[in-house]
Order: structure tokens, then C-alpha cells, then sequence
């Protein structure tokens, strides 16, 4: 599985932006696909690459007008690439790049007008491949838009009352979508939005009633969920883990906590069923003096700083079922390449008991899709 990379602080320490216009890099759900900006410059193009065969490649999608710095990509699992272009202050226009020939193909979906002074986001890849969807997040309620796989064009899909962020997959289908929100003055909590039944919001954490708690991974397969809340330490976001689900108490690793640098999970080992703390994550390490990589699970106490290299695409990955983490890099030697890392071998330590404060920590049990009731639920707004 792989995100994006966020926006995040480590404790008591400065924050490093995710990486935006060229280099900024994203994988489809199924690690076939991914695509960023390239070029230098005024002269910026989408570029495509092919993760899935015996050796990466990338097509380069140029057009006849350059793109902007930072424009949004997501690939799609067919290969092609959709396009999210600012027209105005509100206005964005959606296309889908495609090789074709020589040439540079492009399908123009149409356009979504984000209301008011509010801005537009584009979600991480949908786990079918082949939807895309955007958050128009307004002063007071947040429109969620499918403007690619439908069959008309954007269309509004939901609407949920407050302002959210984040953005996370809970199952395989797109059907269940996690956002951070936050309701007037109060703090931020993870709920979970059914697409399937007009954006409907149960919660999803509530760490302690005043914490700001945000889901920034979950892998569908396990059940493990990355979170980051202020809950142990008020004031200070602590990284931590929990499983979608269960009762037990969300617990902070005293190894993801490092007081010169932010940590960000941006991968989770998949095909782990039923197994969340044995799973795989990935960490990217931001400090002063660059970025790297860390491994570690649930299951050790251990996180191991790893070296990544030269011209690694930082914050961007995927593992393999078996293990082994793949880093996209790009160099002027390498324009298209995908190094291996392994996990050093070394033998679990289990995890200290939970950190604990006023009360235990405990994640909501979202309702399983297949025991959901029908009825007394209450809508978005």
C-alpha cells in the first residue's frame, strides 16, 4: 500500500513540507502506475512510469502549453493520468493524459468549482484504480467530487458537514473513505465517510474528547491503521498505531519519536491478513540535513534508519507482499529508476505496554460493512 507523503511536525521541532511541483510522486494502489512532474523550469510536463515490469520506465506526456508548478497527478490502474488544472481562483478543470503514438492524447472530464474562498484537493488513488475523487473543503461543510470513472462528468458524491483534510482508503472497493474533521472550534477527529450511502459519517477515532486525532495510514488488508494525535502529550502530536476495528488501546512508540525530526508513515506492507503487527511500514525521516528512510513494525521496538539513494523521490514507495521496499529515484544518470531495500533480519521485541493517561486510549469500533444497519443512521450534515 502507499500514500502520499504529508505535511507533518515532529515534537518540539520544525516541519518539513511534503514535496510539491517537480519530483512530487504517486503510485496507484496497486503499485502498477505512478506519475509526477518533470522538466525544469516554465517547461513542465507529466510524466508516466511503468512499475510493474521487469525493469521501470517512464513516458514522458508533454502538451502543447507547460504545466504549473505543483499541479496535482494521479495515475490511474489503466495506466493513464489524470490532471487537475487550476483555470481561475475556483475553478479546476480535470483531464486524463494518455500516450498515444508520438503524441500526447488527453480526454477532457470537465470542471469543478470549489465554493466560496474554499480550496480543492485531489484524494489519494482509489483502491479500484479507475475513480478519482476530489474534496472541495469549504468554511463550514466539505463537498466530496468523483470526477473520473463516473458517466457524466464530476459529480458531487457527498457532502459532509465541518472542514476536513487527510484523505484515506479503509477498503479495497472506494467505498469507505477516512477524513480528518473538524467541527466549528473543536478538535480534529478521523471519521469514516460511505460513499455508498451519500457520504454518510460514523467515527472512527476518539482517542480522548479534546485530543486532535488523524488517521494518516490504513491498510485494508490487516487492519493496521498509522495515527497521529496529541493524546499523550497535549500540545504535541506523538505517532502511533492501532487496528481498525478491535478495542484495544492505540499505542505511541517511544521509537517513532525523535526530537530533531519529523517521521512520516507513507507505505504499509500488504497481503498481511489478519497479521497488523507483523506488517511493514515505511517512515520517511525529514531533518535538516535530508530525508532517508526507516523500517519498523508493530510487533518490534525498534525503528532502523536506513540509507536511500541518490535522488530517491522522497516520501514515495511501495512494498512488496514478501518484504522488500521499493523507492522510486531519479537521476541525470537514472531518469527512471526503482531501488530494493531489506529489512535487516533481526528477531521481534515486543512492544512495551500502551502509554496511558487520564484514561486508556481506545480507537471507535466502526460498525463491520456486512453488519451495518440500515436504518437510525444519521446523515452527513
Amino acid at each position: 500500500m502507499t500514500v502520499c507523503a504529508v505535511e507533518t511536525a515532529a515534537e518540539g521541532g520544525p516541519m518539513w513540507p511534503a514535496p510539491a511541483g517537480p519530483g512530487a510522486f504517486t503510485i496507484t494502489t496497486n503499485g502498477a502506475y505512478a506519475a509526477r512532474l518533470a522538466g525544469s523550469g516554465d517547461a513542465l510536463y507529466v510524466e508516466r512510469w511503468t512499475l510493474d515490469g521487469p525493469e521501470p520506465y517512464a513516458v514522458p506526456l508533454p502538451l502543447a502549453q507547460p504545466e504549473e508548478p505543483g499541479t496535482p497527478l494521479l495515475p490511474l490502474a489503466d495506466g493513464r493520468v489524470l490532471v487537475a488544472r487550476r483555470v481561475d481562483g475556483r475553478r479546476h478543470t480535470f483531464s486524463l493524459l494518455y500516450p498515444t503514438g508520438p503524441e500526447t492524447g488527453e480526454l477532457v472530464l470537465g470542471a469543478v468549482e470549489a465554493p466560496g474562498t474554499g480550496e480543492l484537493v485531489l484524494l489519494p488513488p482509489s483502491p479500484d484504480g479507475i475513480c478519482a475523487y476530489v474534496m472541495c473543503v469549504g468554511q463550514d461543510t466539505t463537498t466530496l467530487w468523483l470526477v473520473a470513472g463516473g458517466a457524466f462528468g464530476p459529480e458531487q458524491v457527498a457532502e459532509v458537514r465541518g472542514r476536513c483534510s487527510g484523505g484515506v482508503w479503509l477498503d479495497r472497493t472506494g467505498r469507505m473513505l477516512a477524513l480528518d474533521r473538524r467541527l466549528d472550534d473543536g478538535p480534529v477527529k478521523a471519521v469514516a465517510v460511505d460513499l455508498e450511502r451519500g457520504g454518510e459519517v460514523t467515527p472512527l477515532l476518539q482517542i480522548t474528547e479534546d485530543s486532535h486525532d488523524r488517521l494518516l495510514l490504513a491498510d485494508p488488508d490487516s487492519g493496521l491503521l498509522l495515527i497521529r494525535s496529541d493524546a499523550p502529550s497535549p500540545g504535541h502530536d506523538r505517532l502511533g498505531w492501532g487496528v481498525l476495528g478491535s478495542l484495544l488501546p492505540v499505542r505511541f512508540p517511544e521509537c517513532l519519536r525523535l526530537d530533531d525530526a519529523a517521521v512520516t508513515p507513507f507505505a504499509v506492507q500488504p497481503g498481511q491478513a489478519l497479521l497488523p503487527e507483523g506488517c511493514g511500514v515505511a517512515l520517511r525521516i525529514d531533518a535538516a540535513a535530508g530525508s532517508w528512510v526507516g523500517m519498523w513494525r508493530p510487533s518490534a521496538r525498534r525503528m532502523r534508519q536506513l540509507g536511500v539513494p541518490a535522488g530517491w523521490l522522497a516520501g514515495a514507495g511501495l512494498w512488496t507482499p514478501e518484504g522488500v521496499l521499493r523507492l522510486p529515484y531519479a537521476t541525470a544518470g537514472t531518469p527512471c529508476g526503482l531501488a530494493s531495500l531489506e529489512e535487516p533480519d533481526e528477531p521481534p521485541v515486543p512492544e512495551p505496554s500502551p502509554v496511558t493517561g487520564t484514561g486508556a486510549f481506545k480507537i471507535c469500533r466502526p460498525v463491520p460493512l456486512q453488519q451495518a444497519p440500515l436504518t437510525d443512521r444519521r446523515p452527513a450534515r
